[in-house]
């Protein structure tokens, strides 16, 4: 009786062990939506849910296009409201001079959607469809001329949508085929697997990866007209989280120490410039916010690493978010029109 007993507790023991350490490794594993991204050259995850609480911004009506409008009346999707969850798979196009300039991209995105209705307009606008891995996949010609190019459109399930603007259906294929694999923690691309562990806990948006993609030009890393000493290659591991504001930093890659601290002298001159050449006494109270970001940049080098931080203010999420600002004129990125 006495030995059934310790085995039953034994059993009990390793039930209880197993199940700690599948959730220990399922709360360790990258967001679903970042693990079912194909091979690329970088990776950018938003999670909107707190920067929504935040601000409220889905609250604050907004003068939306005419297209805007018709998507939304269409689908009943107001992205806004409904989009929790954007990742984004970047990939280096071959020809920087095609359709796609010089980078595509693949996404999935999660929140609340009505498949029915999406279904239904993705029909209206598409010029294919083909059926993968169960799924029906929309492909929608965007742009004009020699310029067109084609974005291929699949909902994963009631809550996702998969979009791929690559001339070929490997990208969404992989999306689908991962989409599958989707409950296990340790599914995902390579990129993924290699770098997801630098990214700090509880970062609402991150990024990984050759950031300076969508950045680069003639080889360099060029932001507002300014080129970076950076090649446009550089791996950066970026990161957001949210705590009474947000906490940016930005860990640049290096192959050894020494360019590490190369970079961070670089950049050390860069930040100083910079905050020079800002105004002494903010004019709003979004200058005020603003200065506040400039002023907390802080370069520091760990090792093979230069690393970037900074502290963005609460009202300065607030002026981003108002509806006069270029983020909220422009629309969100789920916007779906030919």
């Amino acid at each position: 009786m006495r030995k059934s007993t310790r085995y039953s507790l034994l059993l009990m023991l390793a039930l209880v062990a197993a199940l700690a350490i599948a959730l220990a490794l399922r709360k360790a594993a990258p967001p679903e939506a970042a693990r079912m991204l194909p091979e690329s050259d970088a990776i950018v995850y938003v999670n909107l849910k707190p920067l929504r609480t935040a601000t409220h911004f889905d609250r604050t009506p907004v003068t939306h296009s005419p297209d805007y409008e018709h998507f939304i009346e269409a689908t009943g999707i107001v992205p806004e409201r409904d989009l929790d969850v954007a990742a984004f798979a970047l990939h280096r196009m071959d020809n920087p001079n095609g359709p796609n300039g010089p980078v595509g991209y693949s996404e999935v995105f999660e929140g609340r959607f009505d498949g029915e209705r999406l279904t239904n307009y993705l029909a209206t606008i598409a010029t294919a469809k083909e059926s993968y891995a169960n799924h029906d996949i929309f492909t929608i010609p965007v742009g004009e001329s020699k310029d067109i190019r084609h974005l291929r459109i699949a909902q994963l399930g009631y809550d996702s949508i998969a979009v791929s603007n690559m001339p070929t259906v490997e990208q969404i294929h992989s999306i689908l085929d991962r989409h599958r694999a989707g409950a296990s923690p340790f599914s995902g691309s390579s990129l993924l697997s290699a770098r997801y562990r630098d990214v700090p806990l509880l970062s609402s948006a991150w990024a990984i990866g050759h950031i300076g993609l969508p950045f680069s030009e003639r080889g360099y890393i060029t932001v507002f007209g300014l080129q970076l000493p950076l090649p446009e290659d550089t791996t950066f591991v970026a990161s957001l989280r949210y705590s009474l504001g947000l906490r940016l930093r930005i860990e640049e890659i290096s192959p050894t120490d020494a360019e590490a601290a190369h970079a961070a002298e670089t950049l050390t001159t860069l930040v100083g410039l910079f905050k020079s050449l800002q105004p002494i006494q903010p004019h709003s109270t979004a200058d005020g916010a603003l200065r506040e970001t400039i002023d907390s940049l802080k370069i520091e080098q760990h090792k093979d690493r230069a690393v970037l931080t900074a502290s963005i203010p609460i009202d300065l999420l607030h002026k981003l978010t108002a509806p006069d600002s270029p983020a909220a004129q422009s629309g969100p990125a789920l916007n779906i029109k030919p």
